[in-house]
């Protein structure tokens, strides 16, 4: 059985351990309120983005244009978006595998754009090939940034480098749930049922020219979506996280301080029978 001495260090340990990650659940709380905001106020654009675009593909018929087809290359570029920083739970892990435990999505034919560390980190372990690694966009997301990465994507893919291009992310739905996510970015492919209406589509300037002002568009809005969006869900991860930890710590001091007055009260016992042993033994 433990000491007194050795049950009261634990119990200040945790009780030091418990301190930082309720200041740490504060932090993510704070955090979450503002990214949320962030998330919410942008949402309506990509989402409409999205409609749009699947709306004017759904309804302009075969257009022969690189970006709806897929490239030559058997070569597919993911772009995964992860957290500078741990502690956030299942957050970045449950990113990960979506690409590790896709059958589809073969390690050798992968090139992997990695914002955040942590996605390196993990990507790295398992052996895939890094073609970039972007950890300063998750800290604080600008569309220049996402512009520039998009514009580099859409130079491999037109160089034959690479064939297909992907985004992994995690989707805010509420506080305590967040979901992971893998979508096609190119070539891009229209949602069955997005746009029943049978109106022509007409372009200004020809369809070809308009597509290539597009799809550029559509791609740095969803990939700046699902930055924001990530952003929302990593904070709301980690102030689960950190609360779950905050209840554990507090079921520990519970024990242990149970422990320590149980084995507090056997010392005192046994120094009240020494005491009346020795005692007796003089009378």
């Amino acid at each position: 059985m433990a000491s007194m001495r050795d049950i009261k260090r634990r119990r200040s340990s945790i009780q030091g351990t418990q301190q930082i990650t309720k200041a740490m659940k504060l932090v993510s709380t704070v955090k979450l309120q503002r990214a949320r905001s962030a998330a919410e106020k942008s949402k309506y654009y990509f989402d409409s983005m999205f409609r749009t675009v699947n709306s004017i593909l759904s309804r302009v018929g075969h257009i022969e244009h690189r970006y709806l087809i897929p490239g030559e290359s058997p070569r597919k570029a993911v772009v995964v978006i992860t957290s500078n920083r741990g502690l956030a739970g299942g957050y970045n892990s449950n990113v990960v595998k979506l690409i590790t435990r896709n059958d589809e999505l073969k390690k050798e034919d992968l090139d992997i754009y990695c914002i955040g560390n942590k996605g390196r980190e993990a990507f790295s372990r398992h052996g895939y090939t890094i073609r970039e690694d972007l950890p300063d966009i998750i800290e604080d997301p600008l569309y220049s940034e996402v512009n520039d990465l998009t514009n580099r994507l859409l130079a491999s893919f037109e160089k034959g480098e690479i064939g297909e291009i992907y985004l992994a992310y995690t989707f805010f739905k509420n506080t305590v749930s967040q979901e992971p996510r893998l979508i096609k970015l190119l070539p891009v492919e229209p949602e069955d049922g997005e746009d029943e209406s049978n109106a022509v589509m007409n372009f200004e300037p020809e369809d070809v020219e308009a597509i290539d002002m597009i799809i550029p568009k559509y791609i740095s809005s969803l990939i700046y979506g699902g930055l924001k969006e990530a952003i929302a869900s990593e904070n709301g991860a980690r102030m689960q996280a950190m609360d779950n930890a905050t209840s554990n710590a507090e079921e520990m001091i519970d024990k242990l301080s149970l422990q320590y007055n149980r084995a507090r009260q056997g010392s005192i016992t046994q120094e009240l029978t020494e005491i009346i042993a020795g005692s007796e033994a003089i009378s």
